[in-house]
């Protein structure tokens, strides 16, 4: 049996469940890639494979540190058998990830030092540090000016692109949240004002906030406002006194039902 292509078959069949959103079975056909790589011996270039699918697994999943140590380990793999095209792919997920976990100031000591060789620096590099810049300075419009200026560059890879909408968003919802704060009751086209954004688009996001739960208030259809209640801290008094009751319910329904064997 050949093992390096059961190896690289296993992969593809995990990319290919994993663009069908079908993240278990693109998980357990990493790990059968694992399982007969670990019985050869697996080549640097075969063996960052394996570590490039897992870190995009794992920021599928919302696990960003883990994925980080998983590019970073497929960089080096890449880096050592000179495959520098996937190799500068692994740098640019290494910084995506960073910008995920709000950690900019490591997007540039990165890209000073391995962004900073000739082999991997270019346009790529620069529009990701482009979007850790517009990330850092919490600008919606800047963010949104970087994806237009470096489209073509940006919309090539799935990871980067589908990563930068879910930016985006929680970019819009931070703004949204901070712009908010002061009030209690607000018209949304005042709203949309301040944040120099279509309303239609700002009614829409404040709707799916409410929904969601990101914001505790209610859209008023009618007068056009937003009303924005207080939070209210959980009440443990009431919780307690269920508790209470329910172990007092047990206490009584295990003394009937001795009084009933003792009775028989």
């Amino acid at each position: 049996d050949d093992k390096i292509l059961l190896v690289e078959i296993s992969i593809v069949e995990s990319r290919i469940h994993l663009a069908l959103k079908n993240v278990p079975k693109a998980k357990g056909s990493l790990t059968a890639a694992r399982s007969a790589a670990n019985a050869i011996y697996c080549p640097p270039s075969l063996q960052a494979e394996i570590d490039i699918q897992s870190g995009v697994l794992c920021s599928e999943e919302g696990d960003f540190k883990t994925a980080y140590s998983y590019f970073f380990e497929g960089f080096e793999g890449f880096d050592t058998s000179k495959n520098y095209v996937k190799a500068k792919q692994c740098l640019k997920y290494m910084l995506m990830v960073k910008i995920m976990t709000n950690n900019s100031a490591d997007v540039y000591s990165i890209i000073n030092t391995k962004g900073a060789n000739e082999k991997y620096a270019g346009v790529e590099v620069e529009a990701i540090k482009s979007i850790a810049d517009a990330h850092k300075e919490r600008s919606i419009h800047k963010f949104a000016d970087v994806k237009k200026k470096y489209e073509a560059v940006l919309s090539k890879d799935w990871f980067i692109s589908s990563h930068l909408n879910a930016l985006e968003d929680n970019l819009l919802v931070q703004n949204l949240i901070r712009i908010i704060e002061p009030f209690s009751r607000v018209e949304i086209e005042h709203v949309a004002k301040l944040i120099d954004l279509p309303k239609e688009q700002v009614e829409a996001k404040l709707s799916e906030m409410v929904l969601e739960k990101k914001l505790n208030g209610i859209l008023d259809q009618g007068s056009g406002n937003l009303i924005v209640f207080e939070e209210v801290s959980e009440d443990k008094t009431f919780k307690a006194g269920l508790d209470t009751i329910q172990e007092l319910g047990n206490v009584v329904d295990k003394l009937q039902a001795k009084a009933q064997r003792a009775m028989a």
